[in-house]
């Protein structure tokens, strides 16, 4: 596997990471052998540190610093929540134009913890699908900016309002999913971190990396006409 760089200096990596990749070695996949952090050392023959996650279902940019030092800088400014992330999702329904999710969630530990999501709906559209007891279905394409950082936080989220993801199980779905399936032959989950934004830790810069959406994204926003 060849993976796209999309940054690079002296100090870190971009990627854009394809759905379906885990980070790293996980309890939660133990079936999986291919890994971004393994993949990511062997293309550069240099050893990387990744500065956050992703989700094995989502695609887009993830950085890894280059030495410990720089990563344990950009843990830093994640952890404080001074990185700026922008995420691409395609939600069932009309969402509202603007709003702000704000709900705890509980992590694997048992532990509850403070999680606000803003977002914003860039487009949206009504084809004609029929789903359950309606002529047509809705859908929209939506821009969400995590302000912090909970495990699958924008799923959970959006799925608390009623406009799960695409694709997405187990917090999307299951009988949506199952249309696209066997209507589109998609089972892909249609999330994409699509911007990262930080205060570069050496060079006292803002970097902002972006990722362009991977096929199948295009291909259901196509057939969405979003």
């Amino acid at each position: 596997m060849i993976l796209k760089i999309i940054y690079q200096d002296d100090f870190l990596i971009a990627i854009n990471k394809p759905h379906g990749l885990l980070v790293h070695r996980s309890g939660y996949a133990s079936n999986a052998n291919v890994f971004a952090v393994q993949e990511l050392r062997n293309q550069i023959e240099q050893k990387v540190f990744p500065c956050h996650r992703l989700d094995r279902k989502t695609s887009g940019v993830l950085l890894f610093a280059l030495d410990e030092d720089t990563n344990r800088k950009l843990q830093q400014q994640f952890a404080s929540n001074s990185v700026q992330k922008k995420y691409l999702a395609i939600v069932r329904g009309f969402t509202n134009d603007k709003g702000i999710i704000d709900y705890s969630l509980t992590n694997d530990k048992g532990k509850t913890q403070n999680a606000i999501t803003k977002y914003k709906t860039i487009n949206q559209s009504e084809v004609d699908i029929s789903f359950g007891k309606f002529n047509t279905s809705r859908y929209s394409l939506v821009e969400a900016n995590p302000q912090t950082g909970r495990y699958h936080q924008i799923r959970k989220h959006f799925a608390h309002i009623m406009h799960p993801i695409i694709g997405d199980r187990p917090h999307g779905c299951n009988k949506q999913n199952k249309l696209f399936k066997e209507k589109f032959n998609m089972t892909t989950m249609m999330l994409h971190a699509s911007e990262i934004s930080f205060n570069h830790p050496h060079k006292n810069s803002v970097i902002l990396i972006q990722a362009d959406l991977h096929e199948e994204f295009k291909r259901t926003k196509a057939l969405l006409d979003l």
